[in-house]
C-alpha cells in the first residue's frame, strides 16, 4: 500500500484540523511568516499593499500527525479572498534542493523548530496529490473525486509548470498535469465544469478533466481547489508558436483558419450542453452601460487614455442602440488568446484554461455572454503578437485575423464580421481591458493596447463583413482546410 494510501486509512476526519489551526481566526506561529510569504507570490492579487485581516478558513493534515515530512492543506481568509495553501513541514534546516521553497522556520506552536515551506515545491509531498486523486474519498473539509471511467496510473514525481501567475500547476510524467487553483470561491469552476460538460458533448477539442478536488465548508457551496487533465505531450503554445513564425517570416494563415474552427467547434458543444438565452434590448443596453463604466474608470487610471475616451464611447452607444439584434449569449472560455491554445502533435487545436479572468468573482465567470467576447480575445492576440514583432507586421495581423474569422464561420455558418457593432464593441472592450493590466503590471506594453485604442476610437466607415481583410489574393473563406478532420 503506499505511503498517501495508508495515510488515509489512518487520518479520520476527527483528525483533520492541524494542531492549534482549526477553522476560526489563529493561524499562531504561522501568521507573520505568511504575511511576510504572501505577497510575494505570483499568484497573489494582492500586491503592493499591507496585508489586512489573514485568518484560517479550514485546515487538514494530508499525512498524519508527526510524519516527517508533513504536509498542510490551509484555506485562508486575507482581506476578503480564500486562497489554497499547500505547506510543507520538515525538521530544519531543509535540504539545499528546497531550500528555495522556504516560507520560514516556527519558534514555537506545534511545528516549532521545523521549516515551513511551499508544499508543491517537494515531489515527495506533490506526489500525495495524485495519490488522493486515484482513490476519491473524503479527508476532513476535502474531498476528492474523478472521472469513475478513467484509470490514473501511478505517475513520475511531478515538476512544477513554469511561468504561471495565477495558479500553479504540476505536471506527472508526461501523462497529466494538475492545476491547482490558488484563489478560490464558492461554487464549481468553469475550468472544471466547462471541460466537463464539452466531454459528455464528445468535444475534443478541450482535455477532459479525469480527477479533481474541492473543499466543502458549512454553509456554503463547494470550492473547486485543483484538476486534473491528462497532458498534452508534444504541444506547441499558440503564442509561442505565432512569435516563431513571425520571426522566422513564415505563414500562419493556415493555423489561424484551423485555430477559427476549433474556437467554433467549442462554442458550438458549449451552446448544445449548456443553457443559452437571448439578450434583449435592456440586457444589451446593461451590456454597454458596463463597458462604458469600465472605460471611465480605466481613464482615470491611465491618463494615456483620455484623449480617446470619447471616441471608444462611440462603440458602446453604438451597441446600446442596436436594440432589438437578438445577441445570443451562452457559456464561453471567457479568457480566450493565443497563450491560452495549444497546437497538439498531431496538427490540431486544443483550448486550455476554462476558468476565465481570474480577477473577475467566479459568479460573473460562470454566467453567459456573447461568443464575440472569445473571438475579440483572439484578434486582439493577433494584433498584440504582431506588435511584439519588430518591425511591426500589420499585415500578417489582418491575414490571421482575417483567415481566424474565416475558419470560424465555416464551421458556424456566422461570420463574426456580419455583427461590426458587436465586433467592436467586444474588442474596444478588450483593448481598454489591457491598457489597464499594461498600465499596472507591464508600462512597457501599453504601446500595443493604445495603438488599438487610436484605431478603435476613430469614426468607423459603413458596416461590412469585410472589417477585416481576407486572405490577400482570395475572395472567399480561406482555401486551406484544417490539419485534420472536424472531431
Amino acid at each position: 500500500m503506499s505511503e498517501a494510501a495508508s495515510a488515509r486509512d489512518r487520518l479520520t476526519a476527527d483528525r483533520a484540523a492541524g494542531p492549534g489551526l482549526g477553522p476560526g481566526p489563529g493561524l499562531g506561529p504561522l501568521e507573520p511568516m505568511l504575511r511576510a510569504w504572501l505577497p510575494a507570490q505570483r499568484w497573489f492579487a494582492g500586491k503592493g499593499r499591507a496585508i489586512g485581516r489573514l485568518r484560517s478558513i479550514s485546515a487538514a493534515e494530508l499525512l498524519p500527525p508527526g510524519s516527517s515530512p508533513g504536509l498542510l492543506h490551509l484555506l485562508l481568509d486575507v482581506d476578503g479572498d480564500c486562497y489554497q495553501l499547500l505547506l510543507g513541514i520538515r525538521p530544519s534546516p531543509l535540504p539545499p534542493a528546497l531550500a528555495p521553497a522556504l516560507i520560514g522556520r516556527a519558534e514555537q506552536g506545534p511545528y516549532a523548530g521545523q521549516s515551513v515551506y511551499e508544499g508543491l515545491g517537494d515531489p515527495r509531498l506533490a506526489s500525495l496529490l495524485l495519490e488522493r486523486l486515484r482513490s476519491p474519498g473524503t479527508l476532513g473539509p476535502l474531498r476528492f473525486d474523478r472521472d469513475p471511467a478513467a484509470v490514473i496510473p501511478e505517475a513520475p514525481a511531478p515538476r512544477p509548470l513554469s511561468g504561471e501567475q495565477t495558479n500553479s500547476s504540476l505536471i506527472y510524467g508526461d501523462s497529466y498535469i494538475l492545476k491547482v487553483f490558488r484563489r478560490v470561491g464558492p461554487g464549481v469552476n468553469p475550468d472544471l465544469e466547462l471541460p466537463r460538460a464539452l466531454a459528455a458533448a464528445g468535444c475534443a477539442r478541450v482535455p477532459a478533466p479525469v480527477a479533481w478536488y474541492e473543499a466543502e465548508l458549512p454553509g456554503s457551496e463547494p470550492l473547486t481547489l485543483g484538476v486534473l487533465q491528462p497532458y498534452l505531450r508534444g504541444s506547441d503554445d499558440g503564442w509561442q508558436l505565432a512569435l516563431h513564425r513571425l520571426r522566422t517570416g513564415a505563414d500562419f494563415t493556415s493555423e489561424a483558419y484551423a485555430l477559427g474552427r476549433a474556437t467554433a467547434e467549442v462554442h458550438s458543444a458549449l451552446a448544445g450542453a449548456l443553457p443559452t438565452l437571448a439578450l434583449g434590448p435592456e440586457q444589451t443596453a446593461r451590456l454597454a452601460a458596463g463597458m462604458t463604466a469600465r472605460l471611465a474608470a480605466t481613464a482615470r487610471e491611465v491618463p494615456a487614455l483620455r484623449p480617446y475616451e470619447a471616441g471608444l464611447r462611440g462603440a458602446f452607444d453604438a451597441l446600446a442602440a442596436a436594440r432589438g439584434t437578438g445577441v445570443r449569449a451562452q457559456r464561453i472560455h471567457g479568457d480566450l488568446h493565443l497563450g491560452q491554445t495549444l497546437r497538439t502533435a498531431d496538427g490540431s487545436w486544443a483550448l486550455i484554461d476554462f476558468e476565465g479572468e481570474p480577477a473577475r468573482p467566479l459568479a460573473d465567470r460562470r454566467r453567459p455572454e456573447p461568443a464575440v467576447r472569445d473571438i475579440a480575445g483572439i484578434l486582439r492576440s493577433f494584433d498584440y503578437a504582431a506588435r511584439s514583432h519588430r518591425p511591426f507586421a500589420p499585415a500578417w495581423a489582418d491575414a490571421c485575423r482575417a483567415a481566424f474569422c474565416e475558419g470560424y464561420a465555416r464551421t458556424t455558418g456566422r461570420d463574426p464580421r456580419e455583427d461590426p457593432v458587436l465586433l467592436r464593441a467586444y474588442e474596444t472592450d478588450k483593448a481598454v481591458y489591457e491598457a489597464r493590466y499594461e498600465s499596472r503590471h507591464r508600462p512597457d506594453w501599453l504601446h500595443v493596447p493604445m495603438a488599438a485604442i487610436r484605431r478603435l476610437s476613430e469614426p468607423q466607415r459603413p458596416p461590412s463583413h469585410r472589417t477585416l481583410p481576407l486572405i490577400p489574393g482570395s475572395a472567399t473563406p480561406h482555401p486551406k482546410p484544417p490539419r485534420r478532420p472536424l472531431a
